[in-house]
């Protein structure tokens, strides 16, 4: 498969820390990539003030009240208009419509933490840590239509350890989730990989 253009446009909703992970890892020459756009759907997003702070292109476009088409519409419209080839979701807390998916596809990846197909949808680490498992991480993953079920790129496992509280779990997640997100790009970005069923695998 070949490699989409190198500009990212980057979605959130909140801090956007994985954000800042890609941007540190542009910055230090190990993701051969340029952000375009950081795209929000809430005004008070700590991950745009951030943005700002970096000297990056901002929007914000509130998302409260508007039906979810019409939004992705005009999402997709400003994307292009920043001439966007792949779409990240940085703790964007909003459903995709099959229009928005459409729109990019196999061009959207998100990051998620579990490993991915168990404990889909949000609070993913209370669910683990109540569930009981011994094992959990995170994934990176392209976007379909479908919640948190696009075929998978890269996966991390955190094991669960004597004693963690679910904060202390979801730290030492979300320290994976900042290695591996940059990595799952730079796969998408070389075109390096194919797409079997559910499967992605590396080429050479």
């Amino acid at each position: 498969m070949t490699g989409v253009n190198r500009k990212l446009g980057i979605l959130l909703s909140g801090r956007g820390s994985n954000f800042e992970a890609i941007h540190r890892a542009i910055a230090a020459g190990t993701l051969d990539a340029e952000i375009a756009v950081v795209i929000s759907n809430r005004e008070a997003a700590p991950g745009i003030e951030t943005a700002r702070r970096f000297g990056l292109k901002t929007v914000v476009m509130p998302s409260q009240g508007v039906p979810r088409e019409q939004f992705d519409r005009e999402l997709v419209r400003v994307l292009n208009d920043h001439q966007v080839g792949l779409v990240c979701l940085a703790g964007y807390m909003r459903l995709l419509s099959g229009y928005f998916v459409q729109a990019f596809p196999q061009r959207i990846v998100n990051i998620h933490p579990s490993l991915l197909p168990s404990f889909p949808g949000l609070d993913a680490q209370h669910q683990a840590f109540d569930y009981g498992v011994k094992f959990t991480g995170c994934t990176v993953h392209f976007v379909d239509e479908h919640l948190d079920n696009g075929p998978i790129i890269l996966q991390a496992v955190v094991p669960v350890e004597e004693g963690d509280t679910y904060d202390t779990l979801s730290a030492r997640i979300l320290a994976e989730e900042h290695k591996i997100y940059s990595k799952a790009i730079g796969i998408i970005l070389s075109g390096a990989y194919r797409i079997e069923g559910r499967r992605v695998v590396s080429v050479s």
